[in-house]
């Protein structure tokens, strides 16, 4: 069986080893509960039984632990420096690093798949219906709790440069295209840092439950993560501006559904 509490207390033991005054270290511990906390609320607006909650709750705790040692090897949360995603796996695969959080293995392979799978950019529809459940739901929490981190985390801790810099830049044709198609966007389409805050809002396009845009309308994420920036690029605030619109329809039309 899961115990989270347990979980929880690993895992603080696991970051003790790690400068939490680095500001990038801060980020991802705050990010880490945060999605535990979205998860939680996706969880309870289900309706979900114990056992699929906890484990749910026990993969959002650990979907990040890659960052930690990307941060302090690189300096750096880019992908060109490594996969989180993938590390996070082979770290919990390592020594049996895993039975840290669960003495169980009986979810092993399903946490290992949802951490490994939870930033790819599309699911592989091959997964088995139970794993690929746990996938959607890893990456709907780690995508709404990304959308406090927009809105209150700093534009230079985030992306390297201010606010204004940001503001000023054109979309890339790519990127503004997978828009239009109301897809997310490539890693490698990303050429500017107004690209990277465009995917941000594309994140929303692939999104899996109905609970989950219901939480994105509760707390209005569209506008205000478009609106956190101020665009003296006239062209790109006219994108941006159309893009609001577009999203929010899109999630108005999933909540229906």
């Amino acid at each position: 069986m899961i115990n989270i509490k347990y979980a929880k207390q690993a895992f603080e033991k696991y970051l003790s080893t790690f400068d939490r005054n680095n500001p990038k270290i801060s980020l991802k511990i705050i990010h880490t509960y945060g999605v535990v906390y979205y998860t939680q609320l996706i969880c309870e607006k289900m309706m979900l039984n114990n056992e699929d909650t906890d484990l749910s709750l026990l993969i959002a705790l650990l979907h990040d632990i890659g960052r930690f040692e990307q941060v302090r090897i690189y300096d750096s949360f880019e992908h060109t420096t490594m996969s989180h995603a993938h590390y996070g796996v082979e770290l919990l695969k390592k020594n049996q690093f895993i039975r840290q959080f669960v003495k169980d293995d009986t979810y092993d392979e399903i946490i290992y798949q949802a951490i490994y799978h939870h930033s790819d950019y599309q699911l592989d529809p091959s997964l088995d219906p139970r794993t690929m459940f746990f996938c959607q739901m890893i990456r709907d929490a780690d995508k709404l709790d990304n959308c406090r981190v927009k809105l209150h985390d700093s534009i230079e801790i985030l992306l390297n440069e201010t606010i204004e810099e940001v503001g000023s830049e054109a979309i890339s044709e790519k990127v503004w295209e997978a828009c239009l198609k109301k897809s997310s966007v490539l890693l490698s389409d990303r050429k500017t840092k107004i690209d990277y805050w465009v995917s941000y809002i594309a994140y929303f396009f692939d999104i899996n439950f109905k609970e989950s845009f219901q939480i994105i309308e509760e707390k209005k994420f569209v506008s205000k993560i478009i609106h956190r920036i101020s665009y003296s690029n006239q062209e790109t605030y006219k994108k941006m501006i159309l893009l609001e619109e577009l999203t929010n329809a899109f999630v108005q039309q999933k909540i229906k559904e």
